[in-house]
Order: structure tokens, then C-alpha cells, then sequence
């Protein structure tokens, strides 16, 4: 009589481990988190600040103008400045702990300038200036976030707060964040990108001719001038 065997197949190679889906509030490590979120369904968000899991809620509709006009803001700039990238929602893997997705990022790109690489298509490394649209996320953005910024190396930090309608704009300074001065005229003036001007108010009420305005008049700076003669090496 025939015998048959009811073992399983025999398998070659490792097995595979089993990626669990990421939720809000877990406990990981950069590799770790990076290959959960690869592994997640298409369309899904979520940063790794200071070793922990942080999963987005649903955008509301001021959140989604003013992050336009943030990354409108940034990519002006960055046409107006060879050497410098202006980024929408990239990932940039910072270090063992951090793992984020900022709103906006601003990098310097060109060689032996800026402290970012690209790997796999990822930034690596601490972004130069990185902006965050903050509503239900602010608790996050101006404490835990601006904290692992701050320690990993990110130069400058803006935050647009939407509940209040505040605008933060923070320095590094010997390491530690400071707030970047408002000049008389009520304009904020980036100290690691010259030319970079901000007005708040105009920001707030959503003018954006008046925004696009002090941006060109930034960029018409001799300072503006210089930093680009600088990242061309001439």
C-alpha cells in the first residue's frame, strides 16, 4: 500500500520574519521602523521622533493651504539659489532614533556644502531647515520634534502653529535652538539661507503677493548674491 507523508514542504533559505504594521506610539529603532513603513500600504504616513511611532491624523483644509504655501515659499527660493533643494514630504533618515517626514525641507546640495547624501533615494543625514504645518500636531512639533532637531543637528526649524496662527522660527546656535529675530519691519530673516525672508502676518492672512514680494526682496540682497557666488565656488 502507498504511504503518504503530510510534512510540509522543505524550505530554502532563511524565513523571511514577519513585519508587523506600525501603529501610533510604538517603541523602535530606525532600521526597524524603516523596513514596517517600506511594507505598509500605499498612501500611509508616519515619522520616527525620538524612538517613537507617530502616525498622523487626517489633514484639515488649513493645514493643506498654508503647507502649500510653505512649499510654494521654499521652491522660490530654491529656483533663485543653484545649490539649495526645496522638498515637499521627504523622508530624511537622521539618525538611530529619528526618522521623520517634515511638511517642508530646505537642503544644501551643493558639493562639500551641505550635510545631507542621498541613499536608495532617501535623505540621509539632518536637513538644513525643516518646516512643520502644526495643528493636531503641535504638542509633537514643538516639544518632541523640535527636541530631536535640535540634538541631531537641524541648522533652522520653522513651525507654523494654525490654532493660534503663531509662527516659531528657531536657530541653532552652539547646538541649541534660540528664536530667530523678527527684524523692525516685522520680517523674519533666515540666518543659514540669505534671501530667505518671511512675513508672518502676510503669511497669516494668506497674501501672497505680499509674501512673494519680501521673498524677491531678500533675494535681491548682496547677501543673497554672495551666498550663491559661495555654493558656485566663485
Amino acid at each position: 500500500m502507498a504511504s503518504f507523508s503530510h510534512s510540509p514542504p522543505a524550505r530554502h533559505g532563511p524565513i523571511e520574519p514577519l513585519l508587523l504594521p506600525l501603529e501610533n506610539g510604538d517603541r523602535l529603532d530606525q532600521k526597524s521602523f524603516h523596513a514596517r513603513y517600506e511594507a505598509m500600504p500605499k498612501g500611509f504616513r508616519a515619522e520616527l521622533v525620538g524612538g517613537i511611532v507617530h502616525v498622523p491624523s487626517p489633514l484639515k483644509r488649513s493645514h493643506g493651504r498654508n503647507h502649500g504655501t510653505v512649499i510654494y515659499w521654499l521652491k522660490e527660493y530654491e529656483f533663485a539659489t543653484p545649490g539649495v533643494e526645496a522638498y515637499d514630504n521627504a523622508t530624511a533618515i537622521i539618525s538611530d532614533e529619528n526618522e521623520p517626514q517634515p511638511d517642508g525641507s530646505l537642503l544644501i546640495v551643493a558639493p562639500g556644502h551641505g550635510q545631507t547624501r542621498e541613499e536608495d533615494g532617501y535623505i540621509v543625514g539632518a536637513p538644513e531647515l525643516t518646516a512643520e504645518i502644526a495643528a493636531s500636531s503641535a504638542s509633537i512639533d514643538l516639544h518632541a520634534k523640535r527636541r530631536e532637531y535640535e540634538r541631531e543637528g537641524v541648522k533652522e526649524y520653522l513651525v507654523v502653529q494654525l490654532q493660534s496662527f503663531r509662527v516659531y522660527w528657531f536657530v541653532s546656535r552652539q547646538g541649541r535652538f534660540e528664536d530667530l529675530p523678527v527684524g523692525a519691519d516685522g520680517i523674519l530673516r533666515s540666518e543659514v539661507f540669505p534671501g530667505l525672508w518671511l512675513d508672518p502676518a502676510a503669511l497669516e492672512r494668506g497674501d501672497g503677493p505680499r509674501l512673494r514680494a519680501v521673498l524677491h526682496q531678500g533675494l535681491a540682497t548682496p547677501e543673497h548674491a554672495a551666498f550663491v557666488a559661495r555654493l558656485r565656488g566663485t
